[in-house]
């Protein structure tokens, strides 16, 4: 079942990033996804800019959907025209992709000014436009094409703010919604009590929403994060947990079992980011019985 046919049907989706391999070979992330085969909805592949290395976004989706896996394309929108999105968007129809996440930039976020209120904006319009052009079968110039893409769409939204969700971001979501957009996707969840307060907020906008879980595996890691990715990311007592524990991946376990066993009675799926262990995905799937 696509993932668009599982969002309509109001399943609990389960999707997880993978990085695209460096270089070029994708022969140990394929025999890493082979042990969640039949047990994940879609896989995500994000464009990485690493200075000095070459990584292959595009055709780690085309080797994953070659392995009968349903790949997410993950892309930014702020630095590409509507030429390059659209170039983007028909290698990727080409390659039998039909699912695109769309963010615009990555995850270095405080939520402290309006510009950084403003990092997931997808620049919907632009985005948009250029989907709705190519479903209909020509180019944004008008000039006709010989087949009619056609994606399911996921946008970036932060759900960090609980109920205080700006106007700003409220706006955001509408449009989205009213544009096409088929699920948000947001950014990682530890808190439950917060999050269930932004969905009540969002609730009315009637997108399905899945939630990012971030698989932290260490007091290390989670202090790596609130320094590099975004202060108090990681909540003190996941961090404290992890620090005490004899069996560093037992707690890590029971740490993801307990949020999205919570997440389950919030919204429609969750999104997991192994950062760089995804032959352990298994292992937290087997712990919540999926």
């Amino acid at each position: 079942m696509s993932l668009e046919e599982s969002l309509k049907k109001k399943r609990f989706i389960v999707t997880s990033e993978v990085q695209p391999p460096i270089g070029t070979g994708v022969q140990e992330l394929i025999r890493n996804v082979e042990r969640i085969r039949g047990r994940i909805d879609a896989l995500t592949v994000p464009e990485l800019k690493i200075e000095g290395l070459v990584t292959d976004t595009m055709g780690t989706c085309r080797a994953l959907r070659e392995q009968k896996f349903e790949p997410i394309l993950q892309t930014t929108c702020r630095e590409k025209s509507r030429v390059d999105i659209q170039e983007h968007l028909l290698r990727a129809s080409e390659s039998g992709i039909e699912n695109i996440l769309a963010f615009t930039e990555d995850y270095r976020i405080t939520g402290d000014s309006l510009q950084e209120i403003m990092f997931f904006h997808v620049d919907s319009g632009k985005l948009f436009s250029v989907v709705e052009s190519l479903k209909e079968g020509h180019d944004i110039s008008g000039k006709e094409i010989s087949f009619k893409p056609r994606f399911c769409v996921g946008s970036g939204v932060d759900s960090s703010w609980g109920k205080r969700v700006p106007d700003l971001e409220m706006r955001e979501m509408e449009e989205l919604a009213g544009l096409g957009t088929q699920y948000f996707l947001t950014t990682p969840v530890f808190d439950l009590d917060s999050f269930n307060q932004f969905m009540a907020k969002v609730g009315p906008i009637r997108i399905p929403v899945i939630a990012e879980v971030i698989l932290v595996r260490s007091a290390e890691m989670g202090l790596f994060l609130n320094k590099h990715v975004k202060p108090n990311l990681v909540p003190n007592h996941i961090i404290e947990k992890l620090a005490k524990a004899p069996d560093k991946e037992k707690a890590s376990i029971e740490i993801i079992r307990d949020l999205v066993k919570g997440l389950k009675d919030l919204c429609q799926g969750v999104h997991f980011i192994p950062i760089g262990a995804e032959d352990r995905i298994s292992k937290y799937l087997d712990a919540l019985k999926l």
